[in-house]
């Protein structure tokens, strides 16, 4: 295993603020847009700088090869499921309860780690974590100043999506022989094909007037927390 270099806690860094910039920018793009199109926009303006690197680094997409399976199952799980969520979820929380619920990933992560992955049993210290990490859950659904019976489904709308994530992640481990740019590239396309009727039929976009501020808002989630962010 390579060992981490400066530029790789730099990128961890950039990443994290990627990411954490995601919420605002959801709840900004959810005053104009539904939770279907905000997923849809977002993998779609995702996809075109994926797309362009792998077309100067001529990497192939093999998005419609044998293993297609794969990947619309990991676009659908790690994509599709969770944006719709987790935007649904954050119209209805403030954007920065919604990174703080957005953060338990990795107590999702070890528990499914435990049953699935080799050498990621739990022990003391996971053990011990994990409960402290879970009892930190149970304290914002106690604690009706940050959730309540007005947004408690909300809540565990944006847990679901990011149990997504963790379910997705264990999945690509199918496919990790290929390319990170090939893989991000064609979960995007999957993401994409499947969203866009569920656009149409579900809210119409065509009739939306959406204001400016949400439309630079879902064109950044896509190009930045969904596209870049992927390939960091």
């Amino acid at each position: 295993m390579r060992k981490p270099q400066i530029i790789d806690y730099l990128l961890l860094t950039l990443l994290s603020l990627i990411w954490a910039s995601a919420f605002f920018n959801i709840k900004i793009a959810t005053y104009s847009f539904g939770p279907v199109t905000i997923a849809f926009l977002r993998v779609f303006f995702g996809a075109l700088p994926v797309l362009l690197l792998c077309y100067f680094k001529k990497i192939k997409i093999e998005a419609f090869s044998k293993d297609w399976k794969w990947f619309a199952i990991i676009g659908l799980v790690n994509l599709v499921i969770p944006f719709i969520l987790i935007s649904y979820g954050v119209k209805f929380v403030q954007s920065n309860l919604a990174a703080i619920l957005m953060s338990t990933t990795p107590l999702s992560s070890t528990v499914l780690a435990h049953f699935f992955l080799k050498g990621e049993k739990f022990n003391l210290l996971k053990t011990i974590g994990l409960l402290i990490g879970f009892s930190g859950i149970v304290f914002l659904f106690s604690d009706n100043f940050l959730i309540n019976e007005n947004n408690f489904v909300a809540a565990l709308l944006i847990l679901l999506g990011s149990t997504c994530y963790v379910i997705g992640g264990v999945i690509t481990l199918k496919i990790s022989n290929k390319k990170n740019e090939n893989v991000t590239g064609s979960i995007l396309i999957w993401a994409s094909i499947m969203l866009f009727p569920l656009t149409l039929i579900f809210e119409k976009p065509w009739l939306l007037n959406p204001s400016m501020d949400s439309i630079i808002s879902v064109i950044y989630l896509g190009i930045f927390p969904t596209g870049i962010a992927w390939l960091l």
